[in-house]
Formats: C-alpha cells, structure tokens, sequence
C-alpha cells in the first residue's frame, strides 16, 4: 500500500514487467548494491562505463578499440551511449552464464 498527500492508504495497480521491475531494483538495494538510473540515450565517459561494467577503464578501451561496443569520439574523448553499454553487458552476462552452466554440466558428468 501506497499513502496519498493526505496519509491516506491508496492503492495501485502495476503492469507486470513494471513490476517485475521495481522488484528487481528492491532486491538490488536490499542487498546493499548501488542502484542508477540511466536513460538509453545518455552519453557516458569510459570511466562511467567501465564503473558500470565493473571493470578498468583501460580494459573497456582495449573493448572499445577491438570493436566489441560502438562509442562516439567527442573531440578526443570517447563517449558510449548507455544502450550499447547495456546491450553489451546482456551478451557478456549471458555468455557467462552459459558457460558457468557448461562447467557445471562437465562437473556433474565427472561424478
């Protein structure tokens, strides 16, 4: 339950996925994890994006260079836009995972 400007217990209704999604940014900041928002079309600098990717800026540059993200130069500044950065971190992620579930399936055949 939500309370109105006057103190009022009111409720709303949701669509699922913004739902889904407020749960999710809950659990984040439940489980003391920093939490931004950030719109698709922003700009962000190499650091940004490395913070964001939890990585070294250097390391995000050799990632830029070899063409694995699209950046923008921005006189002599690199800048990503927040989409390609998370379009990106979607495919990492999901290499990962899938990886972690091939080891795990090598691990449960080795027993």
């Amino acid at each position: 339950m939500l309370q109105d400007e006057h103190k009022k217990p009111t409720e709303i209704t949701l669509p699922p996925s913004l739902s889904c999604l407020l749960m999710q940014l809950l659990g984040q900041i439940a489980r003391g994890d920093a939490v931004s928002l950030v719109p698709g079309h922003e700009m962000l600098t190499t650091q940004q994006a490395a913070d964001n990717l939890n990585v070294s800026r250097p390391f995000l540059i050799s990632l830029l260079e070899r063409g694995d993200m699209n950046y923008r130069m921005v006189g002599r500044h690199r800048r990503i836009r927040a989409e390609d950065l998370f379009a990106y971190k979607r495919v990492r992620d999901k290499k990962r995972n899938k990886a972690l579930s091939d080891l795990a399936e090598l691990d449960a055949e080795n027993m």
